[in-house]
């Protein structure tokens, strides 16, 4: 799962990269919901991940890997645009379970 976008984002410690999963749209009763108004998805795929944290002077490597499909907090994490997409950077702690 090589993308384009893993090489050019290398997070550092125990971040990882996430590029959101779009819900599908949903009209309720016809009605349009705009993208505004929308909420924003809550799981996602990791794209990249760091070398992991020290603890002790001792590297503790990460429990997630690239092509995990996660959920997340709704408000976690910094979203950063890259190659025109929209990504989500957060901590390895901040990532509620992996989606199996």
């Amino acid at each position: 799962m090589a993308d384009k976008t893993a090489t050019t984002v290398k997070p550092l410690a125990d971040r990882v990269v996430i590029k959101a999963l779009e819900e599908t749209e949903q009209m309720r009763g016809g009605l349009f919901i705009p993208d505004t108004a929308k909420e924003k998805p809550q799981q996602g795929e990791i794209v990249a991940v760091g070398p992991g944290r020290y603890e002790d002077g001792k590297l503790v490597p990460m429990s997630l890997k690239a092509g995990d499909k996660v959920l997340y907090g709704k408000y976690s994490g910094t979203e950063v645009t890259v190659s025109n997409e929209t990504l989500l950077i957060i901590s390895e702690k901040d990532v509620l379970a992996v989606i199996a």
